[in-house]
């Protein structure tokens, strides 16, 4: 896939109104020289997500949400990075290059997508002509608009339907196989994967059909699920059935809740319980866990109350707890013995679900509660045994309440906090420290350098190379000299730009805390600041060089090179 010049992309952030867009979505006040708004990635009672106009940056200080005004678009929006440049491009009248528009196009993707479609429309066709499947869906309840709304079809018996009506031109035949729609015997003869089942239709985050999910008619017919394969299109560990529909119902997703099946999902949204989706055949993955959060806040497991229910709910608590940034939360709904959602809500109703959904089990209850049920919690032996199994998994928690509860209540039940004392304070000097820039220490020229460079990436323009800064040897400076070398090259890139740039990268956090602090004084007083802290660099490489020749010259001794070398130094440095 063809990369969208970095030129574009910083033309393209300068000439957007960061504040416009987030405005028509999240109304913005004004303080001061920034805009403010109850953050919309997670639930807060007070203002702590800031826009700042002048950076082209937002930060949420509760839950760590931040970027530029693509990574709103993508966040909010649950845009692919190609849809929000896309997005932006047509706000302010610029066209995305058209050579790279048409290598991100690629034709043989395309073409996969329009196979994928026509079988699905294939499906929804022949259930219109089953009587068969038409009774099925009547006897389960599934109104006509739950299956125009999922795109709910019909696979028809015997071995070739799909082929015969599709597959007749080769090169649609071969995207069809691509697709996972065909299986192949012992004699490589290929034949219909899925026949005689209700179709579900699996679609990505842009609404486009990538697989399928066919459930059998039959009481005698196995398995009772069948999923397409992994194809280029479809990886099952990354998707969630359901999630468009979800998407496109509700304008904001408060809550997910995560099914096991596709009738589930259905049957929940032919009740009105619109945010339901579920895993496709596979335990919640990592990937599940992100792209559940990315949507909601709130994430509600529901699996069977059994010992393999509660084994696959361990299962999604390992992938969620890494994201459990504060203000997102899960729970953990165990079923009735021989229930499931599709029977539950039918049996309840709307009122009885979501009464259970109220009642479900917080992950911090479900946590200790698994880890403690074979441990004698009167004894220190007991206690030490729930610690030890505590520490590594509190360990992956991202820092804030949430985390600081959760070794709280740790400290509470065995008398051990976890990351408690000198170990957090050892985890801060690693980090950087929390006050680095505070009134009580006072930051590094290298820190404050960067500093100003996130916040007016142009003062790097009035630095001339070669850069002798770049020859210091301190925690840093490698950073510093990328930064400066990268705003050379692209000298229209904001703070929201060179955030992106380090987007994935470990230095990402400190960058964005250091991009959001407060730098008081004008810009002009801020330039001289900055060119002062390079002027100061700039000399400690002349004493570092000083030390390493007069170091040499009590050793082995410097040869005449070297000797004038070091008077000239000396001489530099009296100057200065």
């Amino acid at each position: 896939m063809a990369r969208i010049p970095d030129a574009f992309i910083d033309d393209l952030l300068a000439r957007t109104d960061i504040v416009e867009v987030i405005n028509a979505r999240v109304p913005l006040k004004r303080q001061g020289k920034e805009y403010a708004a109850r953050c919309p990635f997670h639930d807060e009672r007070s203002a702590s997500f800031t826009v700042s106009p002048n950076k082209q940056f937002y930060h949420c200080f509760g839950c760590g949400a931040h970027g530029s005004a693509i990574s709103f678009l993508m966040q909010y929006d649950r845009l692919e990075f190609l849809d929000a440049v896309e997005e932006l491009a047509r706000r302010v009248g610029a066209e995305v290059p058209r050579d790279t528009a048409q290598r991100n196009a690629n034709p043989e993707t395309r073409d996969l997508y329009g196979a994928m479609e026509a079988a699905s429309t294939f499906f929804r066709t022949q259930l219109t002509r089953n009587d068969k499947a038409r009774a099925y869906v009547e006897q389960r309840g599934i109104a006509p608009e739950i299956v125009d709304r999922y795109g709910i079809g019909y696979a028809p018996e015997g071995f070739s339907a799909l082929r015969d009506a599709l597959g007749t031109d080769p090169r649609r035949l071969q995207l069809l196989e691509r697709g996972g729609l065909f299986s192949k015997n012992e004699r490589g003869h290929v034949y219909d994967k899925f026949r005689h089942r209700l179709m579900f239709p699996i679609h990505d985050r842009r609404g486009r059909v990538i697989a399928f999910g066919g459930r059998v008619i039959s009481a005698e017919d196995s398995p009772k699920y069948l999923n397409s394969p992994e194809t280029p299109l479809f990886h099952k560990g990354r998707e969630l059935y359901g999630l468009w529909q979800a998407r496109q119902a509700n304008a904001k997703l408060e809550r997910l809740i995560v099914v096991e099946g596709y009738m589930d999902v259905v049957a929940l949204a032919q009740y009105g319980v619109s945010q339901a989706v579920a895993t496709l055949g596979t335990a919640t993955t990592s990937e599940h866990a992100e792209l559940l959060f990315r949507n909601a806040a709130d994430v509600f497991f529901c699996f069977d109350g059994d010992r393999a229910g509660r084994a696959a709910a361990w299962k999604a608590l390992e992938s969620v707890l890494p994201r459990l940034k504060d203000g997102r939360q899960a729970f953990f709904l165990f079923l009735p013995d021989g229930e499931d959602p599709d029977s539950l809500i039918r049996k309840e109703g709307v009122d009885g679900f979501e009464a259970r959904l109220r009642a479900a089990t917080p992950l911090s209850e479900f946590f200790f509660n698994q880890l403690s049920a074979d441990v004698n919690l009167a004894s220190l032996d007991g206690k030490a045994r729930l610690a030890e199994r505590c520490k590594p998994l509190l360990a992956q928690i991202p820092d804030g309440a949430f985390g600081d509860l959760m070794r709280q209540r740790l400290g509470e039940l065995t008398g051990v906090r976890a990351g408690s004392g000198s170990q957090q304070a050892a985890t801060a000097s690693a980090r950087g420290g929390r006050g680095a820039l505070g009134a009580k220490q006072k930051p590094s020229l290298v820190r404050t350098a960067i500093t100003h460079l996130l916040q007016h990436p142009g003062f790097a323009l009035e630095l001339a190379p070669p850069y002798r800064f770049a020859q210091l040897r301190q925690p840093g400076i490698e950073l510093l000299s990328e930064l400066v070398l990268l705003i050379g090259e692209r000298p229209d890139m904001g703070t929201g730009a060179l955030l992106e740039h380090f987007e994935g990268r470990e230095e990402l956090p400190s960058l964005q805390k250091l991009a959001v602090f407060d730098l008081p004084g004008e810009e002009a007083s801020l330039q001289a600041d900055f060119l002062d802290a390079i002027a100061q660099l700039d000399r400690q490489v002349l004493q570092q060089r000083i030390e390493e020749l007069q170091l040499r010259q009590r050793g082995e001794g410097l040869d005449t090179a070297d000797t004038q070398e070091l008077m000239d130094l000396l001489r530099a440095r009296i100057q200065h």
